[in-house]
C-alpha cells in the first residue's frame, strides 16, 4: 500500500505529470477557432423546436451516469474511438452536429476532428454538460430528467 502512495506522489510531483499545459491550450484554443461553439441557449432553441441537430456525446462511457443531453438524434461515441466509429454512424456529412464533453475541450477537440473529416456544420457546446446544466437544461439520467437549480 505505501509503495503505491509512493509512486502516486511520485507521479503527482514529476515535471513530466504537468508538462504540456502550454502546448494543451494551444491545441485547445485552435480547436474552437476551427469547429467554433455553440452556446447552450442556441442548442436547446433547436433542440425545442425540432430542428435537425446530431448531439454527440464524446464521453467516456462511465461518465455517461452523469446523465446526457436529449435529442431526437444522439451518439455516444467516446473521443478515442470517433475518427474509427463516426463515418459508419453519421452518413450525412451536412448535418448539423453538436458534440459535447463534461466541460468542452474534449468536445472541441472532437468537433475540429469532424471538420478535417469533412463534416461541415459540426461544432462544440461551449461548456460541455457543464454549461448546459449550469444553463438551468435538463439532462436526462437513470432515474429521470434532472435539472440544475440554483439556491435562493
Amino acid at each position: 500500500m505505501n509503495k503505491i502512495i509512493i509512486g502516486c506522489i511520485t507521479l503527482l510531483l514529476s515535471t513530466s505529470a504537468f508538462a504540456g499545459f502550454a502546448e494543451t491550450d494551444k491545441l485547445l484554443v485552435q480547436a474552437k477557432k476551427e469547429a467554433g461553439e455553440m452556446m447552450p441557449k442556441t442548442l436547446k432553441t433547436m433542440i425545442d423546436k425540432e430542428q435537425d441537430v446530431i448531439i454527440l456525446d464524446v464521453r467516456e462511457s462511465e461518465q455517461r451516469a452523469e446523465g446526457e443531453i436529449y435529442a431526437d438524434e444522439t451518439y455516444a461515441i467516446t473521443r478515442g474511438n470517433l475518427e474509427f466509429e463516426v463515418l459508419n454512424k453519421i452518413k450525412n456529412k451536412d448535418a448539423i452536429i453538436v458534440t459535447y464533453c463534461r466541460g468542452g475541450s474534449r468536445g472541441a477537440l472532437a468537433a475540429q476532428t469532424l471538420k478535417s473529416l469533412g463534416y461541415k456544420n459540426a461544432t462544440n457546446l461551449k461548456g460541455g454538460l457543464k454549461g448546459w446544466a449550469k444553463a438551468g437544461y435538463p439532462i436526462e439520467t437513470g432515474l429521470g430528467v434532472t435539472i440544475l437549480s440554483k439556491e435562493e
